[in-house]
């Protein structure tokens, strides 16, 4: 009997505790919090059935006025999302970002995939830049990279926003090796949307295989960057590739900036061949193994994607070839000796020549010897005709056009090297202006070798190889030489001038020698599938030496020392119109080239060269073309000296 009453009593208490416990609980689900909370609205989409008592799990029935403390996340996610609230709790957000932080407003949370979420992949960049646009990691290089502009501009719901690389809660920092986005895991992370390419990269590529063996070696982000992901198909990222790839290949790097699709690329020629072209981006093998697009069977058809006609002799010319090191060809190491000491020899014997000359003139400038070259009054004589004046005139347009288009590529690293080249056009102009130029050079050389055959065969004129008259060097010009330097050196007279002197001579043969010797090896290199026909490849790589070198022992010369020769030395500054007009005054030849005159007066042919003065017009004219000249000349030399002691 006590026992059916103690059972009865336990059963009626426990009837109790639930009827309470379920009218509480009624009574929390029949409350509208609305009713006192008129400000919120409630308008959430991913959480459509959740009742405010859900996430407000610490606040009470009956808390009328009570001061609660503020909703935590654990006081409202933990309930369904404990498992995401644990990876939060192992990330880098740990303490530093709540749920909210991210998915913004709790009552008008959307679901991720939502366009309207703060979490979808054109919202992120929002909501992650509010606490990630930093100094050190700019919001902008995200937006504006190709990733970002898929998302903004494009509206590719699909392209990567940050928690397809960082991850969504299990965020690590970068350096931490757990990370998606540590280096090492970066080819995975990107394979997840690039993954053919992930699979050409493993094995198809030196770089692939080296990560796929767990060895270090370049990858993703190494090429690619971070955040600031481009096209690699843009001139910009093209143009930027072999700076990417020196990284690692520095001696290649400075060899290829040495080529001409260096130089050309590097100064802003987008469709000049880099590193990629050649290597591939991710099938990039050694040359040895015979999938490599550098395999030697494989090099007609990847050189021919830019040279049509590509042939054997072609695709053994060296790209990569250090012309300062016998071991990589030595029949080029040897033309690089031969053109440097040329070069050095040339400016070494007219550098002190000169340097000589400038003093003693000083001198005799203040001692007033030269008074008379100076005098401009009186009897004018015609040094050169018509024919020469205006030979002379395209051979300073030609050279001075070649010089623009031609020493920027030569000193393509140099400081003024790409504003010249902006100036100019851009890379392709300057290499048809170049050209034009270039035909002009073979004309007027054509015209002139013309002329002389003319004169000699046909006309049968006297004394064009020897004698006074002749441009060919003489006996006397070496005597004239070994006088001049006693006259610098203050041991004896000035000798006396004749028609032509030694170093005069010197500038003319030179034009010969440098429009063969440039011109060829020009040719060459612009027509190199033609010259590969006949000639193996390693010419061209001599012919960049030839033309190179060449080029600079000619620029070099005429800016340094023709122009000191003709127009700077005190005697004759600021400028020798003589070129420009054909006259020089009857007194100054006399006093210059008193052998001439004598000749002249003996044989009776002075009167036949007496003119009259140029008229105003013509020196006004003569002295603006020929400023003009100079100073792109001068200004060129001080481009040279600027280029070598930067280089």
């Amino acid at each position: 009997m006590r026992a059916g009453v103690k059972l009865a009593f336990v059963s009626a208490i426990l009837i109790a505790t639930v009827v309470l416990l379920f009218m509480g609980t009624a009574h929390a689900q029949d409350i509208d919090c609305l009713e006192c909370h008129e400000d919120v609205v409630f308008d959430s989409p991913a959480h459509p059935d959740v009742e405010c008592y859900e996430c407000h799990s610490n606040v009470t029935a009956d808390h009328e006025g009570d001061d609660l403390e503020p909703l935590t996340d654990e006081d409202s996610c933990v309930n369904c999302h404990s498992r995401t609230l644990r990876e939060i709790g192992r990330s880098a957000h740990n303490g530093e970002a709540g749920c909210n932080d991210c998915h913004g407003d709790p009552h008008q949370i959307h679901e991720v995939a939502h366009l309207h979420s703060a979490t979808s992949a054109a919202n992120q960049i929002r909501t992650c830049g509010g606490c990630h646009d930093t100094e050190e990691m700019p919001l902008e290089l995200y937006v504006t990279s190709e990733h970002g502009r898929a998302v903004l501009l494009s509206g590719l719901a699909s392209a990567p926003g940050c928690s397809d690389c960082h991850g969504a809660h299990r965020i690590y920092p970068v350096e931490n090796e757990r990370a998606p986005t540590a280096r090492a895991n970066s080819p995975e992370m990107c394979g997840n949307c690039h993954a053919f390419l992930l699979d050409e990269w493993q094995t198809m590529s030196a770089h692939g295989m080296v990560w796929t063996d767990g060895e270090e070696g370049p990858v993703c982000v190494d090429c690619h960057a971070t955040h600031d992901i481009v096209d690699p198909t843009t001139d910009h990222s093209r143009l930027a590739s072999a700076d990417n790839c020196g990284d690692c290949h520095e001696e290649y790097l400075t060899t290829f900036r040495d080529s001409f699709h260096g130089k050309a690329t590097g100064l802003g020629m987008s469709q000049g061949a880099v590193c990629a072209d050649c290597h591939t981006p991710h099938k990039n093998l050694p040359a040895s193994d015979p999938r490599s697009s550098v395999h030697p069977d494989n090099l007609i058809e990847t050189c021919g994607a830019c040279h049509e006609n590509a042939n054997e002799n072609f695709v053994a010319f060296q790209p990569h070839n250090d012309p300062t090191n016998p071991d990589d060809h030595y029949a080029v190491y040897i033309i690089w000796v031969f053109m440097t000491s040329l070069l050095i020899g040339v400016f070494a014997f007219f550098g002190i020549h000169d340097l000589l000359w400038l003093q003693r003139s000083w001198v005799g400038l203040k001692r007033g010897e030269f008074d008379a070259e100076k005098a401009t009054d009186g009897q004018w004589v015609r040094r050169f005709n018509m024919t020469n004046v205006r030979t002379h005139a395209v051979i300073i347009t030609t050279f001075l056009v070649l010089a623009l288009t031609g020493l920027p590529l030569k000193f393509s690293g140099a400081p003024w090297a790409q504003t010249l080249m902006n100036l100019l056009g851009g890379v392709d102009m300057a290499r048809a202006l170049h050209r034009i130029a270039a035909i002009g050079t073979f004309g007027y050389m054509l015209f002139h070798v013309g002329n002389v055959a003319w004169r000699w065969i046909v006309k049968r004129e006297k004394g064009m190889f020897w004698g006074p008259n002749s441009m060919m060097p003489q006996p006397k010009d070496v005597k004239d030489f070994v006088a001049n330097i006693r006259y610098f050196l203050y041991l004896g007279e000035r000798p006396q001038g004749d028609r032509w002197t030694y170093f005069e001579k010197f500038d003319y043969l030179a034009v010969f020698w440098g429009v063969a010797i440039i011109g060829v090896s020009g040719l060459a290199l612009w027509l190199p599938d033609v010259f590969t026909t006949f000639l193996p490849g390693w010419v061209l790589n001599a012919a960049h030496v030839i033309h190179s070198d060449e080029a600079l022992l000619a620029t070099g010369f005429i800016f340094f020392f023709h122009f000191f020769h003709t127009h700077l030395r005190p005697e004759s500054f600021p400028m020798d119109t003589v070129i420009f007009t054909g006259k020089m005054p009857l007194e100054r030849f006399k006093h210059e080239r008193p052998l001439e005159y004598q000749r002249l007066v003996d044989n009776g042919e002075l009167e036949n060269y007496l003119v009259p003065p140029p008229r105003p017009r013509q020196l006004r004219r003569a002295y603006i073309w020929g400023a003009i000249a100079l100073s792109i000349g001068i200004a060129l030399a001080i481009g040279i000296i600027w280029a070598l002691l930067s280089h």
